[in-house]
């Protein structure tokens, strides 16, 4: 039997969730329902991360992310402390451990004032030890109001409030493709068909997916990445106060390997940032070939990937040994152990790039004709969950009101309805042949190293040579890759 709603959410996450609520708030007799194709909500990107609120450093003042993140801070904490949620103000520094990251670190400095962040502090090394007595740094930036929650319990919460609004969350229902007809849309779901006036698209890593099974064509692809992260063991527990970041770098979207307590009690390091072979890739064997397809044909990737080879490869060396990554975490406290580390979970980041290869690095928030897609809402996603609600019930007004917007312009939305040129499949055909080469190359030759590597310390033990192995492998997997790519003329 066909399922009837007014609004329809796909996806169950924390920002399908506080839209839902944002909704409702609003408009309380719209019969609304959210989608949810595993048996919980907050199983993807919203219950695999850090657990931060962040307080609004990083991001370009005038952008979505710096406006949601400023109000979301506080609305978020507002939120867990009146619903008696775990919930610590515990602060964050951001160490510069080399001379030349001062300028950036002003920077951000200069940013978070502009984002109208309160209490932020350039620190020197003394104060330093003061808030972070194992931590070391020549400076630092301290913002006291950085905070870390259970995003995971906030969304059960978020959860037992849609449902207290008459709502319906339909677990283990998957999304399969929808078509609008007349003033309707029918969603095709593994539980039958849903006929909705109106759909918003919160599916996070499947989002651009979503969007273009409804006739958009998006002008960005998500593309997975794979945070790891080592535990601190129980007796270090007490190790750090807060959160201590490094300097991020500029060309790259992530923050860079960081230590993070949390509302549970013990410590997190990490996460690094490497391509998942699956969108819902969470281990290294982790492959899905159309995911692996979906990446590699898409001429964004490779722009993208053929100007930030060095760091790629740096990240995939840093998930395969540990003694990478506890150098990087050494800088912030010089007492850690290889022995305080113990494998951790992982998340997967849905990355929105654009065809020209560049970051989309601002929430994408946008409309179709009855329609809402939210298709990009990385960190701080969870943060300003609330705001992002409030954003998008605001938006739904005139659809719930029948005032529809016959043509609709957008800087991600693809209008040109004419098809490919046979020249374009064939472009990237090829691009999918010469990448599925490289990676095979490179997959050989990491393997190869390894290979050696053990052969190496079975026949003669830990000796100079396979030290000079170890030191030397991130420059040669750098090079040969520089090689494949200069060969292939990327």
């Amino acid at each position: 039997m066909t399922q009837k709603f007014d609004v329809t959410i796909i996806g169950a996450g924390i920002i399908g969730l506080g839209t839902a609520i944002s909704i409702l708030k609003k408009h309380p007799n719209t019969k609304l329902a959210i989608l949810e194709k595993d048996n919980q909500v907050a199983a993807h990107q919203t219950g695999h991360n850090s657990g931060v609120i962040h307080s609004g450093i990083y991001y370009k003042p005038g952008s979505l992310k710096a406006e949601f993140c400023v109000k979301g801070r506080t609305s978020m904490a507002e939120f867990c402390i009146e619903n008696n949620l775990k919930y610590d103000k515990c602060g964050k520094l951001i160490v510069a451990y080399h001379e030349e990251e001062f300028p950036r670190l002003q920077a951000l400095m200069e940013r978070g004032k502009a984002n109208l962040v309160q209490g932020l502090e350039l620190i020197g090394p003394e104060r330093i030890r003061e808030i972070e007595p194992n931590a070391v740094g020549l400076k630092a930036l301290y913002s006291p109001n950085t905070a870390i929650v259970d995003y995971t319990e906030v969304s059960e919460l978020f959860a037992n409030k849609v449902t207290n609004y008459g709502a319906n969350i339909l677990l283990n229902t998957k999304f399969f493709n929808a078509k609008s007809i007349n003033k309707h849309t029918i969603i095709k779901t593994s539980k039958g068909d849903i006929k909705t006036k109106y759909v918003i698209n919160c599916a996070g890593l499947f989002s651009d997916r979503v969007a273009k099974s409804m006739g958009i064509k998006p002008k960005l692809r998500i593309i997975p990445f794979r945070g790891e992260y080592f535990s601190l063991i129980p007796e270090k527990s007490n190790l750090i106060n807060g959160l201590i970041y490094p300097v991020p770098d500029p060309q790259f979207p992530f923050l860079g390997v960081h230590l993070t307590k949390n509302v549970k009690g013990y410590i997190e390091a990490g996460p690094n940032a490497v391509l998942a072979w699956a969108r819902e890739g969470y281990r290294k064997i982790d492959i899905r070939p159309y995911d692996v397809m979906n990446t590699f044909s898409y001429p964004g990737f490779v722009k993208f990937s053929s100007k930030n080879l060095k760091t790629g490869l740096m990240e995939i060396n840093r998930s395969f040994r540990k003694s990478i990554f506890l150098k990087d975490l050494q800088k912030m406290v010089p007492s850690l152990k290889s022995s305080d580390l113990t494998k951790g979970g992982s998340g997967v980041r849905a990355q929105a790039i654009g065809s020209d290869g560049s970051l989309i690095d601002d929430f994408a928030i946008e409309m179709g004709t009855r329609s809402i897609h939210v298709l990009n809402a990385p960190s701080p996603g969870a943060t300003s969950s609330l705001i992002i609600g409030d954003y998008i019930a605001n938006l739904a007004d005139d659809l719930i009101n029948d005032v529809v917007p016959k043509k609709f312009e957008s800087s991600f939305f693809d209008n040109n309805n004419e098809n490919d040129s046979s020249n374009k499949n064939i472009a990237i055909l090829l691009t999918m042949i010469l990448f599925g080469s490289l990676l095979l190359t490179l997959i050989t030759v990491i393997g190869a190293f390894f290979i050696l590597r053990a052969i190496y310390i079975y026949e003669w033990g830990s000796n100079s040579f396979t030290h000079y192995i170890d030191n030397c492998s991130f420059e040669s997997f750098y090079f040969i890759g520089k090689y494949i790519c200069s060969f292939l003329g990327f």
